[in-house]
């Protein structure tokens, strides 16, 4: 279609349709003219305006009834020549203003006319678009105090529709022409610099919509959360850009207390509002309760972009208005510090930089300095955070406390006003040690132990933040891991902000009080010496610096010396004698009763916790006391860096205490931080941590050998030593060893156990530093093998003769030596034969050695090993069943046909025995029966026999011994746990006599049957082929794959 460029050539092609419109009000005329207007030219348009408008106007205002239908068309008619064109005249534009608000009026009802939803939504854009054409000043006049009847009926209009229609589109276009009427539409099209006055004139101006627009817009924030979160985006928007522009106070600073007669009819005058000081305090004070019912429903609602505007909200109204909604600063502040830790990472990067443009010392609300504000907020917050603490759900918790950590965060290092009163802080420290306390009723932290001695894991990859790493715990009064995050990043913002010597002090003091609160402060003081290094703590304030080194590290020794002090190290965590001192006797005859559960362990000995019979829940308690304040001293080392060194001559040798405890969760604790020590102190592994500070350890452990009663844990330090150094370590621990094997001769009656063990690493040990020497057993069979056996030789000759020609002379020797090894074999030989073959073979002497015959000196390892086996084999008839099995494992590979003669003579009969006996107790027993300390030697002894079968290389009738005791556990009627260690004994039997294996597993349960070769052969049938399901048939199926 050609475009008409000239108002003469439009004026000739729009003349006859606005007539033809003019005359007959119809749809159809009112399309023609929309069409033919898509042909002519902005120009054009602009220059024909009124003209074109005419008609359309004209229908509009025509008495009588009008179909829906012509209205909407005539609306968008119009509403397409605004969009093309400017509104130059003031008149224009307020009748204009004052038709299309009519359209959606009822004079009868007073109220919103009942019309279509698409008519709505063209007149609502219809207004929007005219406020956007008006030209230059001409919108400034169209605010003028005449308008004002007819704004505040759009106004109105326009609220209606917001808060009461379905349709969200509506909804949506409503609020953006609110937007518009009210002068805070972000496009390029409005004005946005006004000159003091012309602010002053608008703000009295809208001042009389601010009650109905800001209940209004209350109801509709703070309605169902299903309206949609775009809606309340917007009217959030349109309130605070409202509210903060009619109570800035620039604007109410200029308004004189005496009113200025109005030049204006009665009637209008009448609604004008003088912002003077009067309405100023109790338009305040009515807006605060609106401000607090939005803050509190929007800092929880679900969508993050509403979360997202509740900070602009926040900033606009504490900026501007920070005098004349002085009372609602608190609620503002409470909010935005609500949205700290928010989920969504946008609001706490926008809520982090509204934080630091409020940290700065020159804001001020009211007359007061933000730092009181914010002080007298955490005041109250203080008062009545203990019973927040006890009454809230988790969520509750989680608000509760990102208000706290908000409020710290802004007041910085002037947080000490509120902790330098002493009520003050007395209720927050109650409020942290309350929501801290432990859930220590799990049976399973104490029943946990550490069956293997294994080398320590190397250190992992540092990580970004390794000492927010820390082990899984479970609290009394919340379950969300977001609640414990919290309380760390609080703890963590008082040791970096507060005063830290007396916020140590008061901690130790709760921690000294009472065991109940120990737990919970010392938690407090490792994240407080966190904070205090400024580790992972967002400082909004950049002139504030984390504490002195030299400050922080007397800090922590102070700690570490309570720690570490003999009545908070040394706490029940076991009845087990093993760490008691004291021996556990349990005879085979009385292993029936220890399943029913009378369990005759006494309790510790130790000085410092004496209590007769501890409970488990008092006992989960020591070990959770001991994992925190491990995790502290791990703490700590990242907190000083390189200058915990400094502190290792006093906090190393605790640690690897405890990481040779048999309690499994002590035990990793004490792990993670010997790695922690490692990163922090530039340490490569574990092993180099060891080494370099080997000399002052080993000293401490022969110190303390001397004073065993008082020292009882020592030999785990060594333990843990050997385990995980390398041959370095020998020349310091040599001496160590005599020490040990002495001590072992006084205390064999109460300490053997743990010195067993020890003795086990020291073996283990030199086997791993000295792989040239092999074990015992192996130089035994190799020097049979390869100097005294027949058979050797006769190998040997076998070779030799594919490279020369065989002789008679090597027929006749070859005869002879089988004669010889077939009369060995039968048995017979004589004691002559043994003499003469004695004899055959002087001794060679070097022709320099003229004295007499001096063996040289054993190698250090071998004089070792040898003192450990002299010592050891004694308690091999030890009453104690857990002794001789651990005797057994340090000896076991090591000694030969002697420890394979004793352990088959001796202990192998007993051990079966038990099984046997104990196998119809456990088939039948519950669930309960896998806590006791019957299961538990069950379950040992099942777990060591296999190794020592193949270690010992039993023969045929002692494995089936040991095959016979242990069958019984391949029923699926025994505990879990049992038969997965009775399929372990299998697999060992395997390796040693896979045969004898194969055919006593398919006499249990035989899967297929076995088709003879040949006709001539009769079948085999044993007796597992039944073809029927029986209690064994799951472990066999499992088994007997590993042997194809």
């Amino acid at each position: 279609m050609a475009v008409f460029d000239t108002p003469e050539e439009a004026f000739s092609v729009l003349r006859p349709v606005c007539v033809q419109l003019t005359k007959t009000q119809t749809v159809e005329n009112v399309e023609r003219l929309q069409a033919q207007l898509q042909a002519v030219s902005d120009s054009a348009l602009q220059e024909l305006q009124q003209y074109i408008l005419f008609p359309l106007r004209f229908t509009l205002k025509t008495p009588g009834p009008k179909r829906e239908r012509l209205i909407q068309s005539v609306v968008e008619c119009i509403t397409f020549v605004l969009s093309s064109t400017c509104v130059k005249e003031q008149e224009l534009l307020q009748e204009l203003f004052s038709e299309l608000s009519a359209c959606l009026y009822s004079p009868s009802s007073q109220k919103p006319a009942a019309v279509s939803e698409e008519l709505k939504l063209a007149v609502i854009r219809g207004l929007g678009t005219l406020m956007h054409s008006a030209y230059g000043d001409i919108l400034l006049t169209f605010y003028e105090p005449s308008i004002l009847p007819r704004l505040g009926f759009a106004v109105s209009l326009l609220l209606g529709l917001a808060e009461q229609e379905k349709s969200k589109e509506i909804k949506m276009a409503a609020l953006t022409c609110l937007q518009v009427l009210l002068f805070q539409c972000d496009c390029q099209d409005h004005p946005h610099s006004l000159d003091a006055l012309q602010q002053k004139q608008l703000g009295d101006l809208f001042a009389s919509f601010l009650p109905g627009l800001s209940t209004t817009l209350t109801r509709v924030i703070t309605g169902d959360f299903k309206q949609g979160h775009s809606i309340v985006v917007s009217s959030l928007k349109v309130f605070y850009k409202t509210v903060s522009f009619i109570m800035a106070d620039d604007q109410l600073g200029r308004v004189s207390e005496v009113r200025a007669k109005p030049a204006v009819e009665r009637r209008v005058a009448e609604l004008m509002v003088h912002r003077e000081a009067s309405w100023v305090k109790s338009t305040g004070d009515k807006l605060t309760i609106l401000i607090k019912k939005i803050t509190e429903c929007i800092s929880v609602h679900p969508h993050w972009k509403v979360r997202l505007e509740l900070i602009d909200f926040v900033e606009a109204l504490l900026l501007k208005c920070s005098r004349s909604l002085i009372e609602s600063a608190g609620p503002l502040l409470k909010a935005l510090v609500s949205l700290v830790n928010d989920e969504s990472p946008d609001v706490q990067a926008q809520c982090d930089k509204a934080l630091r443009c409020f940290a700065d010392e020159k804001v001020v609300v009211g007359s007061r300095a933000f730092a009181d504000v914010l002080s007298e907020n955490l005041h109250s917050l203080a008062t009545s955070l203990p019973r927040l603490m006890s009454s809230q759900d988790d969520q509750g918790r989680f608000s509760t406390l990102s208000l706290l950590l908000g409020y710290l965060k802004l007041l910085g290092p002037k947080v000490d006003f509120v902790l330098n009163s002493v009520a003050h802080l007395q209720r927050l420290s109650k409020a942290l040690i309350q929501v801290l306390e432990l859930d220590v009723a799990d049976v399973k932290i104490v029943e946990e132990r550490r069956w293997n001695s294994e080398r320590l894991a190397s250190p992992e990859t540092p990580t970004e933040r390794p000492w927010a790493q820390m082990q899984r715990r479970y609290f009394r009064f919340f379950t969300d891991e977001r609640v414990f995050l919290l309380l760390r990043q609080v703890c963590q913002l008082l040791g970096f902000y507060g005063n830290l010597y007396l916020l140590v002090d008061h901690f130790m003091e709760l921690y000294h009080e009472s065991v109940v609160y120990r737990k919970q402060a010392a938690m407090i003081l490792n994240e407080l010496v966190v904070g205090a290094a400024g580790l992972g703590v967002e400082n909004l304030h950049e002139k504030h610096t984390p504490a002195d080194p030299e400050e922080l590290r007397e800090i922590v020794t102070s700690i570490l010396e309570v720690y570490t002090s003999q009545e908070n190290w040394y706490l029940v965590t076991c009845v087990e004698t093993e760490d008691t001192g004291e021996e556990l006797t349990v005879g085979w005859t009385g292993l029936q009763a220890l399943a029913s559960g009378a369990h005759s362990c006494p309790p510790t000995s130790s000085p410092a916790f004496s209590k007769p019979s501890p409970t488990v829940c008092s006992m989960n308690s020591n070990i959770w006391q001991i994992c925190i304040q491990l995790e502290g001293i791990g703490h700590f080392a990242h907190a000083l860096g390189k200058d915990f060194r400094l502190l290792l001559m006093s906090a190393l040798y605790p640690v690897l205490e405890k990481a040779g405890d048999q309690t499994l969760l002590i035990s990793q604790a004490a792990i993670s931080t010997m790695t922690d020590i490692c990163q922090a102190c530039g340490y490569d592994s574990l092993q180099h941590l060891i080494n370099e500070n080997s000399d002052y350890l080993v000293n401490g452990i022969s110190l303390n050998l001397r004073h065993l009663s008082l020292h009882p844990h020592t030999p785990k330090v060594l333990e843990v030593m050997l385990q995980n150094s390398d041959a370095s370590l020998l020349p310091l621990v040599a001496d160590v060893v005599q020490d040990v094997l002495t001590t072992l001769d006084q205390f064999y009656d109460k300490k053997a156990a743990t010195f067993v063990s020890v003795l086990h690493a020291l073996m283990a040990a030199l086997v791993q530093w000295f792989p040239d020497t092999g074990h015992l057993g192996q130089l035994q069979e190799q020097s049979v093998r390869e100097e005294g056996s027949p058979l050797s030789q006769r190998s040997a000759s076998l070779e030799k003769g594919l490279e020369n020609p065989t002789t008679a002379e090597d027929i006749e020797q070859f005869v002879l030596n089988y004669l010889k090894e077939k009369d060995v074999a039968a048995g017979n030989v004589s004691d002559l034969d043994n003499e003469d073959e004695e004899q055959s073979d002087p001794p060679e002497v070097e022709g320099n050695d003229t004295g007499p015959h001096v063996e040289p000196p054993l190698p250090v390892q071998i004089q070792i090993a040898t003192d450990v086996m002299e010592r050891c084999i004694h308690l091999m008839s030890d009453k104690s069943l857990k002794i001789r099995l651990k005797v057994l494992r340090t000896l076991g590979g090591k000694c030969g046909d002697f420890l394979r003669s004793r352990f088959c003579k001796d202990v192998l009969p007993k051990l079966a025995g038990s099984l046997v006996s104990q196998a119809p107790v456990s088939a039948r027993a519950g669930p309960v029966y896998s806590h006791t300390l019957a299961f538990k030697l069950q379950l040992a002894v099942l777990q060591g026999l296999g190794p020592l079968c193949e270690r010992l290389d039993l023969g045929e009738g002692d494995l089936n011994k040991v095959a016979d005791a242990c069958l019984i556990y391949l029923s699926a009627k025994q505990p879990v746990k049992l038969q997965e260690a009775a399929r372990s004994v299998f697999l060992h039997l395997m390796k040693v006599d896979p045969d004898s294996t194969w055919f006593l597993l398919n006499e249990l349960y035989c899967p297929e049957e076995f088709t003879p070769p040949h006709p001539s052969l009769h079948p085999v049938q044993l007796r597992g082929a039944t073809r029927q399901q029986n209690p064994y048939s799951a472990n066999v199926l499992r088994l007997l794959p590993e042997l194809q």
